[in-house]
């Protein structure tokens, strides 16, 4: 629950720690900001507040055209106390429901629609309906404003399936047409790319991510040069690229997205939040780590620094799988030969991005011999087919977002598949905050030579952090090798 005095405290200090941790509505006004909006502060009888955007709509505020509400950072899975309202969250920021009933998103998360609805109504005081609705109203906003795309691509690349329905809902929430909010910003040039931005808290470590991507990157699908990150990407029957740098005014990152990616916009935005790990809570995280003696120094000198997810849950898997006992480096080469021959080429205008990521329907069709002809052992190439199988068959759901210890048992039954892959993939896969790869080599090095049960047991004092202090630990060690 909201205590509406700390949020008019944080209101009155235009805190960035609590951008999109609550929203406020102006009673006077009919309208709704973030915390850190510039404009002049509310007196406190006039503000209510509310968790989500969502459901200050619900209430019947608009969105404030000048702190844009679109752009504030989400909430981590941690965040929200169950983590079945936590996975439909995702599901739906995602776009889950552009395509699907709230009953099919339910089956996906094994509950019933109604115990979904009521779930949600009680956490986040919206409908799964109400809050998909908000989630496409926020990034047609955004487009309406910073994109050159036609009213009509706004509203389909916005999840909208009618064009009348999208005219029909802004002007009800925000009291006036789309067209006339195009018509009220700066003229943009029509291009060939569509631009988003993705907000995140204060402090990032832009430059430890890159670092952590670059050393993992995989030659044709990924690229890390002049601090952007530019990858491939194929969601579904789309086909396309993007390149991500830091925007310098603001606390963003701004992806440029070919064209070819507009009708996905909103499950690639997701993706992005995920990759960069941009909903997280750094300086709550710091202060809780920097207790530890141990983590003291490299809390200090990383501030921000996030824990790398993925972009693709697969691709990610894959590559944990290729790293079993190996350096990063060796695995770096087993995944770059892999993805050469299953992957799919592309034309982009970046003449090293020429590779889609390999699908797993294709590696599970592969025989074993095909690939371990690539210098991968056979029994992980037998390891490879059956997760590639599984999540082919929709066996293994690791986009479901559903509880990170139950997919881990699940992913150990796949044979070749031990704790560390398993924890691995549940720190960067399933976005796990917790997770904690005990047996990791380079882990217990950097804890005094550790064994794993002991290792597990000096992590206790960092729930539930325990995956970022892997990072900084990891981290640490990086630089003094350096």
């Amino acid at each position: 629950m909201l205590d509406p005095e700390s949020c008019y405290r944080a209101l009155v200090a235009r805190d960035h720690r609590f951008d999109g941790r609550f929203f406020v509505g102006v009673k006077t006004t009919g309208i709704y900001c973030r915390p850190i909006c510039r404009a002049r502060t509310p007196g406190r009888a006039r503000c209510s507040f509310y968790q989500t955007a969502a459901e200050a709509e619900h209430h019947g505020f608009r969105a404030c055209f000048r702190c844009r509400p679109e752009l504030a950072p989400g909430s981590a899975p941690v965040d929200a106390a169950p983590r079945l309202v936590s996975a439909a969250l995702s599901r739906i920021e995602a776009g889950a429901l552009n395509e699907q009933t709230v009953d099919g998103l339910a089956a996906e998360l094994e509950i019933t629609g109604r115990h979904l609805r009521r779930a949600m109504r009680e956490e986040l005081g919206v409908t799964p309906v109400e809050l998909a609705q908000s989630k496409r109203l926020a990034l047609a906003r955004q487009l309406l404003w910073e994109s050159s795309l036609p009213v009509t691509e706004v509203a389909l690349s916005s999840g909208f399936r009618s064009v009348r329905r999208f005219n029909a809902l802004f002007r009800s929430r925000h009291g006036r047409a789309p067209s006339e909010l195009r018509k009220a910003r700066a003229p943009r040039e029509d291009a060939p790319t569509v631009a988003i931005a993705l907000g995140y808290r204060p402090p990032y470590d832009w430059d430890s991510v890159l670092r952590f991507l670059a050393a993992r990157a995989i030659p044709g699908v990924e690229l890390i040069r002049d601090r952007r990150y530019l990858r491939t990407v194929q969601l579904g029957a789309a086909k396309g690229w993007l390149v991500v740098s830091q925007e310098v005014n603001r606390h963003a990152l701004r992806a440029v997205v070919s064209l070819s990616l507009a009708g996905v916009l909103m499950p690639l935005a997701s993706r992005l939040r995920r990759l960069f790990d941009l909903d997280a809570h750094p300086t709550t995280i710091a202060a809780h780590l920097v207790t530890d003696p141990l983590l003291e120094g490299a809390v200090k000198a990383r501030p921000g620094l996030r824990v790398p997810g993925a972009f693709e849950a697969f691709e990610t898997s894959a590559r944990a799988i290729l790293g079993q006992q190996v350096s990063v480096a060796a695995a770096s080469t087993l995944a770059s030969r892999l993805t050469a021959h299953f992957g799919e080429p592309i034309e982009t205008p970046h003449p090293e991005l020429h590779l889609l990521s390999p699908d797993p329907a294709r590696i599970a069709r592969a025989s074993s011999d095909q690939i371990a002809r690539m210098g991968i052992t056979r029994s992980r190439a037998q390891t490879l087919r059956a997760l590639a199988g599984a999540m082919a068959n929709g066996a293994l759901g690791l986009e479901t977002q559903a509880q990170p210890e139950t997919l881990m048992a699940r992913l150990m039954e796949i044979s070749g598949i031990g704790p560390w892959t398993a924890s691995y993939i549940a720190m960067r896969v399933l976005g796990w905050p917790d997770a904690f790869p005990e047996s990791d080599l380079g882990l217990r090095k950097a804890l005094g030579g550790l064994s794993s049960r002991q290792a597990r047991d000096r992590a206790e004092r960092w729930r539930p952090w325990r995956a970022y202090a892997v990072m900084y630990l990891w981290t640490h060690a990086s630089g003094r090798n350096e």
